[in-house]
């Protein structure tokens, strides 16, 4: 458990480091962006050791059926990670379609996992979105211009439904088949 939570304090401390200290970040230039790229990283890494060496200790028991939620909440995260890249009809309309689309992941994930790990990883992920929202809302917005449209949207549905395809498939492969219900 305490690789889980250095990692977590590690992803959040090199997430809000722009923001927490901009001169210090400033005045790495061009190279901070490779620091905080290692940093991230190696939170990652941090993360996933730690949750997959955590055990199992039981919070509290997901309801029955949770998987079909899942599921569809997770149809949902992975189509908002995509709006900013294929600006599509959502993306002047939304500041943090990636940050919601974690808070979703992270709740989707919380649906299914009730364990100590979960409860951890998936709510400290969520809690950090949430946390770098009203962070990043102390500042003006400039509402981006309108790029693809429809087509953008189509883009992005297309590239929901593979990436959905691919994650189901790693989550398969590690054992956790989100289709079945069974889940770690």
């Amino acid at each position: 458990m305490t690789l889980l939570i250095l990692g977590l304090l590690l992803w959040w401390g090199a997430h809000l480091f722009k923001r927490a200290a901009p001169d210090a970040r400033a005045n790495l230039g061009d190279r901070g962006k490779g620091y905080v790229a290692i940093a991230l990283g190696a939170a990652l890494v941090l993360m996933v050791i730690g949750y997959r060496s955590a055990g199992h200790m039981p919070v509290y028991t997901p309801l029955p059926g949770m998987g079909h939620a899942n599921n569809t909440l997770m149809l949902i995260s992975v189509f908002l990670f995509g709006v900013g890249g294929t600006k599509g009809t959502l993306y002047p309309k939304m500041r943090h379609p990636m940050l919601w689309g974690t808070v979703i992941w992270s709740g989707a994930h919380l649906l299914v996992n009730g364990d100590l790990a979960s409860l951890v990883l998936f709510g400290g992920i969520g809690l950090w979105a949430l946390v770098e929202m009203a962070v990043i809302n102390r500042t003006p917005w400039q509402r981006p211009a309108p790029v693809r449209g429809v087509k953008g949207d189509a883009m992005n549905l297309v590239g929901t439904l593979v990436l959905f395809g691919l994650i189901a498939a790693v989550h398969i492969w590690l054992g956790y088949n989100p289709f079945l219900g069974t889940y770690g």
